[in-house]
């Protein structure tokens, strides 16, 4: 799959005769030097020529030596930094007709008319504005005589694309902006160092974010670290929130918490649009309650340091798609922004994108609150009631009866618990009473089951692992049944389906919740658990690259967690720059490692003297990675030595990132309420009897959406001999790895986002102070 025919056109040739220049402007954010890095080499690999632009805008309107020549080598050991390497500034002159006029005299001199930006809301327009008066500004400097009349043919046009690197995750369109996972990691490192010290001394922590007008970092940390409160510019508190805010703190307290976390957006404020502050929540909670209370601003910490494997495989994505809609634009397409879609790298109408921005702006200005949070889009509407429901709700005085049991089956991953924090809390609300299985399959059949209170999921969501416990065997009153695991979550689910022609105790409704490093469950593009799996390989191999930094010439043969499913080993080779990753799905032959190591003797030649290849745990049985390291080690005598690393389980390890956590905590929720909901459908006769397909589901994430799917509907889709879906999402992602390596000869199918989007038809459009969606 990963060397099909491109379906319409040869990327290596589209660039040719081409120059593409690429620059990052306003605020700098954790990902954006891996957008760089795809941008130069992708636009290289096309024929095209590529040039930095350094110190942003300013350095476009100066000139001179801020606008050099990109190489290959020139974006070597870029993924693993923080901020830009190439530079940002706030540049006033490009704001001004004359800093434009020299901006465009300066890409005219070198033939570029393609421009890449990597920026906020404020430099995109810019870049608009730029393009919109291209052809006057050539008209002006042709006049004046500081560009031939050839010259101003031969650059008729400009093009420009957009990557949103933004911390704050405040430009609508996009799921997710370059930054906006790596700000995460570094506040939930804050708030889990926090909670240690909190608990001891039973305080409560104020926590102020980011976040001037969009309140994203502070609404998903609150999901993350399961917060008490949280404050956000685009939803104020009900009027008297002081009240209500000192009444949830106490029945905390009252339920057995020894601390309570607040978190604050830099811009919150009340529904008269005053200001709320750390200081003035931290003397409410202290005066009134009398509560130990601390307050924590986090401020410019959260841009710095590593980015996440998610921003490094984001900017990686998003570069590719960048250059690839810069080569095929005509005078005719709008400037657009490359964005992030479920997980699809789409391309979108920058204006209609800053447009709708501008109208959260106003829509929060206007008072009109609800409208501000759906025109942040769909994961922000669904973050936001999965917070109300989790932190805003009382559970009911009157009880539904109903006994949902939870059981975590399969190798315990990171985020399963913060799964079971959500039903059990989500289930509390509907009135249901909730059941814990311990010990897998085995605790359902041997009786291992309790009830599981509000207070005993406390401080769960920051929990690796599984406080369930979970067993690899498979198979009260219990009226359904939710199951957190992995492939055997998926198999153990189909044997009870089977099992409801003999026992009629299992004509209960079942929803599977994948969870499992390997993301090998049918029915589901990421599992909960795969992206801290992730992040341990990508921190590990950072550190070995490093080690290497200091003895040239070296190749490190790592192996994955993973078993026949490629994920980790291709999402990982994306993430740490990796010169090969071998994987089961995508056969090699002993000719396939002859070219590697080829290509890695001729490596050693330039600049960058190391190497790096990643190997899928279950590749394939005669290439071990004892096979290859021994190969590798063989052919490279002389060039190169070799290091070998089997990384095992402490890629199962280790406290979830904040995408698991919240993934885990929306599924947990969702489930809950589906079950509420198909309880409803199967009761007859004072008694549930399900025994439908749609009745035994899996819960997954596919291309944009949270969806439902029967159990019995995905087996045509499963490979059960070697435990892993047969159409897996992200093989599309294997040429842009080789690619990035400097592999020749492959293609890349753009087949599924050439097409622009409209932002405007899905978000609707303001008019009359009113959203109207259309």
């Amino acid at each position: 799959m990963a060397y099909h025919e491109a379906p319409h056109k040869d990327p290596r040739k589209m660039g040719i005769g081409r120059s593409i220049a690429v620059l990052t402007s306003g605020g700098d954010a954790q990902g954006m030097n891996a957008a760089v890095r795809a941008t130069v080499r992708v636009g290289i690999y096309t024929g095209a020529k590529v040039y930095f632009v350094h110190e942003g805008y300013q350095g476009l309107v100066d000139g001179g030596d801020n606008i050099k020549l990109a190489t290959w080598e020139s974006v070597s050991m870029m993924l693993q930094l923080g901020g830009t390497v190439i530079g940002s500034a706030r540049c006033m002159d490009f704001k001004e007709r004359w800093g434009r006029l020299k901006a465009a005299c300066n890409l005219v001199k070198l033939g570029i008319t393609n421009l890449c930006v990597i920026g906020g809301d404020g430099s995109l327009t810019g870049a608009n504005q730029f393009r919109t008066e291209w052809s006057e500004l050539l008209l002006d400097l042709t006049k004046e005589g500081k560009i031939t009349a050839d010259e101003a043919k031969r650059s008729s046009h400009l093009n420009i694309v957009g990557m949103v690197g933004s911390i704050d995750n405040d430009f609508c369109g996009t799921d997710m902006t370059i930054g906006t996972d790596s700000a995460l990691h570094r506040i939930i490192e804050v708030v889990d160092a926090i909670t240690t010290t909190a608990q001891s001394h039973q305080r409560a922590f104020i926590l102020e974010v980011m976040g001037r007008h969009c309140g994203y970092l502070a609404l998903v940390t609150a999901l993350a670290c399961g917060a008490d409160w949280v404050f956000i510019p685009e939803m104020p508190p009900e009027e008297n929130w002081e009240q209500h805010l000192c009444k949830r703190l106490i029945t905390q307290r009252e339920r057995g918490s020894r601390l309570n976390v607040i978190i604050l957006a830099e811009g919150a404020q009340d529904r008269h649009q005053k200001p709320i502050t750390c200081d003035q929540v931290r003397n409410l909670v202290s005066k009134k309650l009398g509560f130990d209370t601390r307050a924590t601003i986090l401020g410019h910490v959260q841009r710095g340091g590593t980015p996440s494997a998610f921003d490094r495989i984001l900017g990686s994505r998003m570069g590719v798609e960048a250059v690839m809609a810069l080569l095929e634009a005509t005078p005719e397409t709008p400037a657009c922004v490359v964005s992030l879609s479920g997980n699809m790298a789409v391309r979108l109408p920058l204006m209609e994108c800053v447009q709708v921005t501008k109208d959260v702006t106003k829509a929060m200005a206007e008072g009109r609150f609800e409208d501000a949070v759906n025109l942040r889009g769909k994961s922000f509407q669904h973050n936001w009631n999965t917070y109300k429901m989790l932190a805003h709700v009382n559970p009911p005085d009157v009880k539904s009866n109903i006994n949902i049991a939870i059981i975590n089956v399969g190798a315990p991953c990171a985020g399963m618990n913060a799964a079971v924090r959500a039903a059990v809390r989500v289930g509390i609300i509907q009135g249901h009473q909730m059941l814990a299985v311990y010990d897998g399959f085995d605790g359902l059949v041997n009786g291992q089951i309790e009830p599981i209170t509000w207070s005993q999921v406390s401080g769960w969501t920051g929990q690796g692992g599984s406080n369930l416990g979970t067993k690899r065997t498979l198979l009260f009153n219990i009226h359904s049944l939710i199951i957190v695991g992995g492939f055997e979550a998926y198999l153990g689910g189909l044997e009870l389906i089977t099992a409801r022609e003999k026992y009629e105790e299992l004509c209960i409704p079942m929803v599977v919740i994948p969870a499992t490093v390997s993301n090998n469950v049918p029915g589901s593009d990421f599992s909960i658990g795969a992206d801290t799996a992730l992040n341990t390989i990508t921190t590990t191999c950072d550190r070995i690259k490093q080690s290497a930094a200091g003895t040239k010439r070296r190749v490190f043969i790592i192996e994955t967690m993973g078993g026949y499913c490629g994920y980790l080993a291709t999402m990982a080779g994306l993430s740490s720059g990796a010169d090969a990753a071998y994987i089961y799905e995508e056969p090699f032959h002993i000719h396939d490692l002859e070219l590697n190591v080829e290509h890695l003797i001729e490596k050693m030649k330039t600049s960058v003297k190391r190497g790096l290849i990643l190997r899928n745990s279950n590749a394939n049985d005669n290439y071990t990675t004892q096979f290859l390291y021994n190969l590798y080690s063989e052919e490279g005598k002389g060039t190169f030595d070799c290091r070998m690393n089997i990384l095992g389980h402490m890629q199962q390890g280790g406290t979830p990132t904040p995408f698991d956590r919240n993934f885990g905590t929306k599924m947990g929720s969702k489930s809950v309420l589906w079950v509420t909901d198909k309880l409803k459908e199967c009761y007859r006769h004072g008694r549930i009897f399900a025994n439908t397909p749609d009745s035994a589901c899996v819960l997954g994430m596919k291309k944009r959406s949270l969806l439902f799917q029967p159990l019995t509907s995905l087996k045509d889709d499963t490979d059960f001999e070697h435990r892993i879906p047969k159409t897996q999402w992200w093989m599309r992602l294997r040429p842009i790895l080789k690619i990035l390596a400097k592999y020749d000869a492959i293609e890349i199918d753009t087949s599924e986002v050439a097409a622009m989007e409209h932002i405007i038809k899905k978000t609707g459009e303001i008019k009359g102070g009113k959203m109207l969606n259309k």
